[in-house]
Formats: C-alpha cells, structure tokens, sequence
C-alpha cells in the first residue's frame, strides 16, 4: 500500500504519516514495513531495522528494512542470543552501541562484524494488550554511534509500534466479529425460511441445512445465503 512521505525526517511529520497508515485500513504486513522502514529516518545513528516476532518456542523476522538487518535476525535465531531476544525476554530496551569493543552478546558479535557493516545494536520489546510479542532491532554501521538521544527515539517508535499493531489487531476482530454476526443473521434467517416452508422444527431445519452443507462441500453459510436468496427471488402468490 503505497502512502506519500513527507521530505522531513522530522518525528512529528512521520510519527503523522505512520498514523495516517494505521487508521487507512492496511494489514499487518503494512505496518510493520513502515515501521521497520521509518527507524531509519527518526532514530539517530539507526542505518537497519527489523521486527522480530515471538512464533510459538521460536521467532520470525516479520519486516527487515533490508538484507542486512533480516541476516542480523538469522544470526539472532541460530545463536539464541541478541537485542531482539533479550528485548523480548526482558522488561528493558538492550543498547550495544559499540560491538567491536565489548558487547552483551559476544558470540553474536562476532558473526555480526564478520559477516556484516553493523558496529551497534538495539532492541526494543513489542507489547499489545500486557503481552510481549516481538522487538524491534535497530542496528548501526558506526561505533558509538547509538546515543542517549537515539535510545529514546528508539523507545517511542517501540511504543508507537505497539499502539499500532494494537489498534489493527482491534481492527481484525471488530471485522471477524462483524462477519461472524453476518453469517449467524443468514444461517437464523435460513433455517425460518425452512421451518415455514416445510413445517418442521428449529433442530430439524438445521439438520437439513448441515446435511446440505455436506452433501454439497459447500460452508454452512454459503448454503444458508442460497437458501434465503432462492427465497427472496421466488414470486410472491397473490392469490
């Protein structure tokens, strides 16, 4: 889904655009690029950015900016250490500004400076309705370039990250309760129409409709949306 940035790299002016994303109606997938996408721009000294989302015993990289942040996660899984699984772990942001001096994650660190130009990383814990899901990780291509000033931009996007995906998860299942209501109206009105029709109980009618459902391999729904509308377009006896 395309959204016109503004020029400025000025954290009102995105944290604006990332709004008009939310309440625009896309996917997850939707916000968690631009998330990932807008680090970059509004956390000083971020070069890459990636979310990292906890899947079961394991986790799964959701939005990388690009190909070096989604390696620094592989890193990440096949070690078991780093800032995204610390983030997610534990209740505080994890700053290593400067991995090529001493870092929290020595293994990692390791592999990282061997295999990429990152010199510094973050992460930050994803949290929607009091439960830790994921992390953003921001990663540095200079030492010491992560300053105080960064890990408080890097906290407020984490924050705004979880108001996001919190208010599209709200979405979906307003949505799926919606349809939900929608096909429960149509399966009730159905199963009236047979009752009339055919002077047979409630129990009875949905019998006939599940029956259906099954001879037929179509949902339950769709046949009862088949039955009302075969009703609704019979002629009326004015007899």
């Amino acid at each position: 889904m395309a959204v016109s940035e503004p020029d400025s790299t000025d954290p009102e002016h995105v944290f604006q655009t990332l709004a008009r994303l939310i309440y625009s109606g896309p996917t997850f997938d939707d916000v968690y690029q631009q998330l990932v996408e807008t680090a970059p721009r509004i956390v000083a000294g971020c070069d890459h950015a990636s979310l990292m989302l906890a899947r079961g015993d394991g986790y799964e990289t959701a939005a990388a900016s690009d190909d070096v942040a989604r390696r620094i996660d592989a890193l990440e899984r096949e070690l078991g250490e780093g800032p995204c699984v610390d983030a997610i772990d534990d209740e505080a942001g994890q700053i290593d500004p400067d991995i090529t001096r001493h870092s929290t994650w020595p293994r990692l660190a390791e592999r990282v400076i061997a295999e990429t130009p990152v010199r510094g990383m973050a992460g930050y814990r994803i949290v929607i309705e009091g439960k830790k899901v994921g992390a953003l990780d921001l990663f540095s291509d200079t030492p010491g370039a992560f300053s105080e000033d960064g890990g408080d931009q890097g906290a407020v996007l984490s924050a705004f990250a979880s108001v996001a995906l919190m208010s599209v998860a709200n979405r979906d299942r307003a949505e799926s309760l919606r349809r939900g209501l929608e096909s429960n109206r149509e399966v009730g009105k159905a199963i009236g129409l047979l009752m009339a029709a055919h002077k047979i109980g409630s129990q009875e009618a949905f019998e006939v409709l599940r029956k259906a459902s099954n001879d037929m391999n179509m949902k339950l729904t769709a046949v009862a949306r088949e039955v009302v509308e075969n009703a609704e377009r019979r002629p009326v006896d004015e007899s």
